[in-house]
């Protein structure tokens, strides 16, 4: 269960990323967010395989 709140955690970070450059940038901040977003992206795959192996290691 801990894994899928660390997962919700980093998809709510990604959606205020959007969000955020929407209402308070106009827009105009498209190439940074896109950036967090593939940061966030892959820390999220790489937080979902490590947990993935830990599972699989206690079985």
């Amino acid at each position: 269960m801990k894994e899928i709140k660390g997962l919700y955690v980093i998809l709510v970070a990604m959606f205020f990323v959007n969000l955020t450059n929407m209402t308070l940038f106009n827009n105009e901040w498209n190439g940074i967010a896109m950036w967090l977003n593939t940061v966030l992206f892959v820390a999220s795959t790489a937080y979902f395989l490590l947990s993935k192996d830990a599972i699989n290691k206690n079985k």
